[in-house]
């Protein structure tokens, strides 16, 4: 590991993936938490990363990028705020929802170009990453259907009672959120503590989302990472019909830099409050 320069971040060696990452506090503030640069995307390095508040995020070519922006947005699972409309679409029970059933058709639905033109930042090497993890039993998704077909989902990062999301896709309204929903149910089950969101959108606030410190959540990550958790598959062969009045959490967010956009996750199916 090398510092390139005081204001400029650190390199990271390619062939180390155990190779530690610089402290966090080291990380840029334009762009906000940009901290090293290089590296590799090894099982061993992301749950590395994840583990002391970093994540990986770089269009297509452009060299690793490794954030850990300051104050970062989290959630606690059973705090979340459903709004009126998400309460309806509960009741209606036209949607049903699995966990670890289809994560390949997930991710690849997650990586697929936004109708904003806003391109993806899920690129191959990313996809496969994140699936090597999930082989693993260390990435999750969610999946919501509707008259037998794959309509919306999330997945993200588990590790110990800290569930770290990193991208959402609905193909019909409130779909994606169903999947917040049904993830905020098992995770408060589970014992889960927190839900990483990464950085700030109005859809985190209204659906109760806080900002704390990078300090605050490198505290909160050494003793959550810690617990037990949920290791392995999730899913447990069920066809689950999510309760309205369950609580409910949200995953990512995004960061702004010129590469390209990170949807925040409740961007995916704007409905009203």
């Amino acid at each position: 590991m090398i510092r390139y320069a005081h204001s400029m971040p650190y390199l990271l060696a390619p062939n180390d993936p155990s190779g530690a990452f610089p402290d966090v506090s080291c990380a840029l503030r334009e762009p906000d938490g940009l901290l090293a640069i290089g590296g590799d995307l090894s099982i061993t390095r992301l749950l590395n990363a994840y583990r002391n508040g970093i994540f990986p995020w770089y269009g297509g070519g452009e060299p690793i990028l490794w954030w850990s922006p300051d104050p970062r947005t989290v959630l606690v699972p059973r705090q979340l705020h459903i709004s009126r409309s998400l309460r309806k679409a509960l009741r209606r029970g036209e949607f049903r929802v699995t966990m670890d059933r289809d994560f390949p058709a997930v991710i690849n639905a997650c990586a697929q170009p936004r109708e904003s033109g806003s391109g993806t930042w899920l690129v191959p090497e990313m996809v496969a990453a994140y699936r090597a993890l999930h082989i693993r039993g260390n990435a999750h998704s969610v999946e919501v259907w509707h008259a037998g077909e794959l309509v919306g989902g999330l997945y993200g990062v588990a590790i110990g009672g800290v569930f770290f999301g990193e991208s959402m896709f609905t193909r019909r309204p409130n779909a994606s959120k169903v999947a917040l929903v049904h993830l905020c149910q098992r995770l408060t089950d589970w014992g889960f503590g927190l839900i990483d969101c990464q950085v700030l959108t109005e859809h985190l606030i209204r659906m109760g989302a806080i900002q704390i410190t990078r300090a605050d959540f490198i505290e909160r990550l050494a003793a959550l990472c810690e617990q037990p958790g949920r290791p392995g598959r999730w899913d447990d062969g069920s066809l689950a019909l999510p309760a309205p009045s369950a609580p409910a959490a949200v995953a990512l967010a995004s960061v702004s830099t010129t590469a390209p956009t990170k949807v925040p996750t409740m961007q995916a199916d704007d409905d009203a409050a």
